[in-house]
């Protein structure tokens, strides 16, 4: 596979390969000959050396992105169970692993054999990093559907666009959904410039869910023009790795899948 210069190949790329259960982005948004670097910040490290290894590999990881022009702002780098080997978060594009000596990257998952299941390395990484951003996010900025019969027994964050069919199906199924306890909480994530006017009057609405059922539904959605999160929660997709709608999180960060029945959210939840 190769590394290109182009942020749009390089996006997706990078990006997890799509199920046949969730909607893919629309390419055609991302149009960018460069992409942009600028100061990096490191994961914590449990000790001097460590940090300093970390600095140096952001280092040499920004000069070789510099010498390729590929303008990539590193999030986070953290030391991975695998030797010399690093988890490294960009801006925008979701997650790649580099060498200590930031010689090579590579993109896709790296998976550890041995026991009956399958694990893979970044899963930890990344929902920690996941959980963060989930957790800074304000309900009021969301669309919140609470749980039925009370206290909620499990949070769901689902990246949608109301354009979307698999998200189309997934809300059908929203009073199942909390039926069983589970609070849903809706983040907007258009998957092309084409849908963004679509989902800021949604968000703009007085009431959104209304406007998202309306919208569900193929009628217009208008609204006046408001400060609202629909870019910024867009890029927040982008930094965890989200390539297409539904994507649902638990509040551990942990991605559990792209549309799933209401008995298998459920199952992942309480696994």
């Amino acid at each position: 596979m190769l590394f290109t210069r182009s942020k749009l190949v390089l996006a997706c790329t990078l990006a997890s390969t799509l199920l046949v259960s969730a909607c893919s982005k629309e390419n055609s948004a991302q149009k960018q000959d460069a992409l942009t670097a600028s100061a990096p910040a490191t994961g914590k490290a449990s000790t001097l050396n460590e940090r300093n290894t970390q600095q140096r590999l952001v280092s040499t990881l920004e000069k070789h992105f510099k010498t390729a022009n590929i303008n990539a702002k590193i999030l986070a780098v953290k030391k991975t169970e695998v030797p010399n080997l690093y988890w490294v978060s960009l801006e925008g594009m979701g997650s790649v692993y580099a060498t200590a000596d930031g010689q090579y990257i590579i993109q896709g998952d790296v998976i550890r054999l041995g026991d009956k299941q399958l694990h893979n390395v970044s899963e930890a990484l990344q929902s920690t990093e996941n959980k963060k951003h989930l957790a800074a996010l304000k309900t009021e900025d969301l669309i919140v559907y609470p749980a039925q019969g009370g206290k909620a027994k499990h949070v769901i964050y689902v990246f949608t666009d109301s354009s979307c069919p698999y998200c189309h199906k997934l809300h059908e199924h929203l009073a199942e959904i909390t039926a069983k306890g589970i609070e849903v909480r809706y983040i907007a994530w258009p998957r092309g410039e084409q849908f963004m006017p679509t989902m800021t009057a949604i968000w703009c609405s007085e009431d959104r869910k209304a406007a998202f059922d309306q919208a569900v539904q193929g009628l217009p959605v208008l609204a006046g023009e408001c400060k609202n999160p629909v870019r910024d929660q867009y890029q927040l997709g982008l930094n965890m790795g989200v390539n297409g709608t539904p994507a649902i999180y638990n509040v551990e960060g942990e991605y559990l899948g792209g549309y799933m029945t209401p008995d298998e959210i459920i199952k992942r939840l309480e696994k």
